[in-house]
């Protein structure tokens, strides 16, 4: 069923975002779920159904002050009916498979001014009691909310945007085609990233298996048995992602000089690889097509007893590309910093955050005074240096 109403109205959204099990249905709003008192003083559950009056699908102030319960008799502590609430009981049914028993009416002198006020109340009069018996017990249980594939990329609502009030802020990122070229160690947390944000489409590319050594300084906790499927690692995490979001599609290769042309028509490139030969293609292939992208490194190397280096993250959009390409590394580990490979999946989630932060900025999510292009975080000092910003770039024009 359609969410729209409810993300469309505030005080409907507020009914949610507080927890409660709320469904649009055949033109009636129910809260499911509600606890209350029987005459035996168990605690049952129930649902609150009330008409719902919308305007292009958006919630208007309720006209009346009626609800119909689908449970036994209310009670209060003691088993006693709850006989000032109930208006009426007689057999009523809402839609075919639910039938109320009994109607409340509780107006306060000024009416109802939403459907948050309106509902609330009537919850508080049934779970007051109930909580009496059950300490602890509410309507509030913060249930799962699917969503159908027409309206929306997430398999479940994102409640977590609108609890925070940022779904505008959020809505700037639901749209492109995002590709996250190696989904190894950095690759991974970005798509653990992205996945978490509307973007219309993820396509993944690396032509390597997920292996043992892939589990340490990956998301997740693969078992023994996931592992020995001997899955790509698109194919792995595709799978993994897909228990929450829609359109993750996984391209089992590693892109080079023969297939870089399956970037075409991507709309942000996350370059997640360190050799230096398919890198410099895919990087003339972006700048010759103005994809931006953003490409991020780590360099770590033992330094007596403990690990030291840096991890980089730098952005090449197409206004600014010619600043930063040449803090792009091709190499294929003769450099002294890349030799050994030696990744840990704590740096690897920072590298991964601060990429995804950039892109953030760039497409307006984040506020970005600085403009940061290339950014270097060194382990030792634990420094975070911007090295190339636009804010320099303006500084220095005429």
């Amino acid at each position: 069923m359609s969410q729209r109403p409810i993300s469309r109205s505030p005080d409907l959204q507020k009914l949610r975002n507080e927890g409660y099990d709320i469904v649009i249905q055949s033109g009636f709003l129910l809260v499911r779920q509600v606890p209350y008192v029987k005459s035996d003083r168990m605690v049952g559950r129930g649902i609150l159904v009330s008409p719902l009056e919308l305007a292009n699908d958006t919630a208007v102030r309720p006209k009346d002050h009626v609800v119909f319960w689908t449970g036994d008799m209310p009670c209060d502590a003691n088993g006693s009916p709850l006989s000032r609430l109930v208006n009426q009981s007689s057999d009523r049914t809402i839609y075919e498979g639910l039938v109320a028993h009994h109607s409340f009416s509780q107006k306060p002198a000024e009416g109802y001014g939403d459907y948050h006020q309106k509902m609330t109340n009537y919850v508080r009069m049934l779970e007051g009691p109930a909580q009496t018996i059950v300490p602890g017990v509410t309507a509030r249980v913060f249930p799962v909310v699917r969503t159908d594939e027409a309206e929306s990329v997430f398999v479940y609502e994102d409640t977590a945007s609108s609890r925070a009030g940022i779904v505008p802020i959020t809505q700037k990122l639901g749209r492109g085609r995002i590709a996250v070229v190696g989904v190894g160690g950095t690759g991974s947390y970005v798509l653990d990233h992205l996945a978490k944000t509307p973007v219309t489409e993820i396509h993944l590319f690396d032509g390597d298996s997920f292996l043992q050594h892939n589990a340490f300084r990956s998301p997740g906790a693969p078992s023994a048995e996931e592992l020995e499927k001997g899955l790509k690692k698109v194919e792995w995490f595709a799978e993994v992602y897909s228990h929450m979001r829609r359109r993750i599609v996984p391209h089992p290769v590693d892109i080079g000089d023969a297939n870089v042309g399956e970037l075409r028509g991507m709309d942000f490139v996350f370059l997640c690889i360190d050799k230096g030969s398919p890198k410099r293609s895919v990087v003339e292939f972006l700048l010759r097509n103005n994809i931006p992208f953003i490409d991020v490194g780590m360099g770590l190397h033992l330094e007596g007893e403990s690990l030291a280096g840096l991890v980089r993250v730098t952005a090449a959009i197409p206004s600014q590309s010619e600043r930063v390409v040449g803090r792009i590394p091709f190499t294929d580990g003769e450099n002294e910093e890349y030799a050994q490979n030696i990744q840990v999946s704590d740096l690897n989630a920072l590298n991964a955050a601060l990429a995804v932060i950039k892109w953030k900025k760039l497409w307006g999510f984040y506020s970005d005074l600085e403009g940061e292009l290339s950014v270097t975080y060194m382990v030792s000092t634990n420094k975070l240096i911007n090295e190339v910003t636009t804010r320099e770039a303006q500084a220095d024009s005429p």
